[in-house]
């Protein structure tokens, strides 16, 4: 009789420990004898942004009328050295993605996205290509360990350089892309042999701490006549060190993913087992920047599961200047897309599951250099949706900063904000809600 009743009718209850995740992960691993490999970011609950909530102006404070006064958003970026700091238009960017793990009407859409509304785009691993510069008003060039693309000329060509150091998703690893992405477009640009996996080196070759460092900023300035402003990208980890040293190293601007942030592929245990959340990273990296005397000087760019306005107005009130973002600027562009919901089937996922970018099969042309799944993707459509999306939530931002009675997106602060959860009230250092505790201050 017991085989016709449910589960919870046998009382058969799930392991919190070996839940039905963790043993499929064990048998995987037994199968294979290989650790497995994925894209996208974190998918475990961590405090996120979710966790907090604005304290909206009423009596005591004094809103703005949304009809009638203004709420700026604009913000510049590398005004420290550079003969030319990027001016945008809003606050939210786009987070670097490289040609490889993106297909290349990918890349131009993201590009003609974030010019549409004035804001800056980045290359990511794998170089700069002529789709994503020509469509792309701001154009940021990562320099990371593997060189990959890297040339002087390409260099002049950007807008800004971003010293990538490390990546949210896995701080301290390098890079992944695997041989049936590496096309032979993706080959000749990486100098790689085609079909061929790829793994970036975790670090870069030429130095070993922040004096060298400095040397290697210096040496790009030159290269770029001190033209161009200089980013360090660091993955979250030791935030607050991280931080200083960049600082230290002539940064202009630091960028600091928390490890809610995607990535086109790395072990899954990088993923979700090393980092710290976002939430965390943004006060170690104010307090910093606050110690040296250089915060709002030199400029706190912060990514790593960014998703709508509503986010991007917490960073900024916890102090960032500015945020990016990746995942959200793919599923804007169309990934996930239900429409092809059978193809994600046929692959063992689903659409809002699908998290296989490695492994160059998606469905909605963006993760992929297959030809015939490229071909799906209308680089000017996708342009114009990511250009809506960011549009949608510089609007929400400003929504909230009115509400809060400020006249521009960097006016918010700490003291708009509460926490619904201790963890998150002691990780962004604000108070309990209904309370003036926040764990951990001794206050």
């Amino acid at each position: 009789m017991t085989e016709n009743l449910s589960v919870e009718q046998r009382g058969l209850r799930e392991s919190a420990t070996y839940d039905r995740t963790t043993i499929a992960a064990i048998q995987r691993a037994a199968e294979t004898g290989i650790y497995d490999i994925r894209g996208w970011g974190a998918k475990r609950k961590l405090p996120h942004f979710d966790d907090l909530l604005f304290l909206g102006a009423s009596m005591s404070r004094y809103p703005l009328e949304g009809y009638r006064e203004r709420c700026d958003t604009d913000v510049v970026l590398g005004g420290r050295n550079a003969k030319y700091p990027l001016h945008l238009s809003t606050p939210v960017t786009i987070a670097g993605m490289s040609f490889g793990a993106l297909s290349a009407g990918a890349k131009e859409a993201l590009g003609r996205g974030a010019s549409e509304v004035g804001t800056s785009t980045t290359t990511g691993d794998g170089g700069m290509t002529p789709e994503e510069r020509g469509q792309s008003k701001h154009l940021v060039y990562q320099y990371l360990p593997s060189r990959y693309g890297m040339n002087p000329d390409d260099l002049r060509k950007a807008d800004a350089i971003e010293v990538v150091l490390g990546q949210g998703a896995k701080p301290g690893g390098g890079g992944m892309l695997l041989g049936q992405k590496i096309s032979e477009r993706v080959a000749g640009m990486r100098t790689l042999p085609q079909g061929i996996d790829q793994r970036s080196a975790c670090r870069h070759p030429d130095w070993t701490g922040p004096d060298d460092l400095a040397i290697k900023i210096n040496e790009l300035r030159e290269i770029t006549d001190w033209e161009k402003p200089i980013y360090v990208k660091v993955g979250a980890s030791r935030t607050y060190y991280d931080v200083k040293l960049a600082v230290h190293s002539g940064a202009d601007v630091v960028v600091v993913d928390g490890m809610q942030g995607g990535t086109a592929a790395t072990q899954e245990v990088f993923i979700e087992h090393v980092g710290i959340p976002t939430l965390a990273a943004i006060p170690q990296a104010v307090q910093a920047l606050q110690e040296l005397g250089v915060h709002r000087e030199v400029q706190l760019i912060v990514s790593g599961g960014i998703r709508n306005g509503a986010d991007v107005a917490k960073a900024m009130a916890l102090g960032a200047d500015a945020v990016a973002i990746g995942t959200a600027a793919l599923i804007a562009l169309g990934d996930n897309d239900p429409r092809y919901a059978k193809e994600y089937e046929a692959l063992g996922s689903a659409a809002g599951y699908y998290d296989d970018f490695q492994d160059g099969r998606d469905p909605a042309g963006i993760s992929t250099q297959d030809p015939e799944l490229s071909a799906r993707f209308d680089p000017v459509l996708g342009g114009k949706r990511l250009a809506n999306f960011l549009r949608v939530m510089t609007m929400e931002a400003q929504t909230i900063a009115r509400a809060c009675g400020k006249a521009h997106l960097q006016h918010l602060e700490p003291e708009d904000l509460v926490a619904i959860t201790i963890e998150a009230a002691a990780m962004a250092r604000v108070p309990m809600a209904g309370t003036n505790w926040i764990p951990g201050s001794g206050l």
